[in-house]
């Protein structure tokens, strides 16, 4: 036999009297959970390099708080409260807000940071009628896993349960999981 192999033989045999498989399969599983933080993945750094007209375009598209492509309005679904008389934050006139919301991670593309947005119904009046938006529903589930559809009419527990718009309310810089 090979000098290689015997060592293999050697030490193979010493790890097996040593301990179980169960235990040899927690080791394993451990150590390749933490080589997976540790080792960086792939990443392309290359930068597009944008002219002026089209920060410019940008910047105006992204803070338009009466346009659906307002950076906020990601997972919105309702009539935008800013076209009604309110703001991205404020009921309108006549309105309460909801003490329910559901929360959505929308990234803002001016410092491109990942916020989490409390989307928020005003209830009170009729429906509002105008900026309809109707985002993205990649991640919405069927009714009856209400805290995951965004067709739901999150007026519970206000004075009135009439829908009539919907404002988008930063919570915090949303954390990244994959970073400790």
């Amino acid at each position: 036999m090979n000098w290689i192999d015997r060592l293999v033989e050697y030490w193979s045999r010493r790890l097996a009297l040593r301990g179980s498989r169960r235990g040899f399969l927690t080791s394993l599983a451990l150590f390749l959970g933490a080589a997976c933080k540790l080792l960086p993945a792939p990443i392309e750094r290359t930068q597009k390099q944008s002219t002026d007209s089209e920060e410019k375009e940008l910047t105006e598209r992204t803070n338009d708080e009466s346009s659906c492509s307002y950076w906020r309005y990601c997972s919105i679904d309702g009539f935008l409260c800013s076209c009604c008389g309110g703001g991205v934050t404020a009921c309108p006139p006549g309105t309460f807000p909801s003490p329910t919301h559901w929360v959505g991670s929308c990234r803002n593309p001016l410092d491109g940071k990942q916020y989490l947005i409390s989307y928020r119904d005003c209830c009170g009046k009729g429906f509002c009628g105008r900026c309809y938006c109707r985002q993205t529903n990649e991640t919405e589930m069927p009714v009856y896993q209400i805290n995951r559809n965004n067709d739901t009419i999150w007026c519970f527990g206000a004075p009135n349960m009439v829908y009539h718009c919907t404002g988008a309310s930063i919570l915090g810089i949303a954390q990244d999981s994959h970073k400790e």
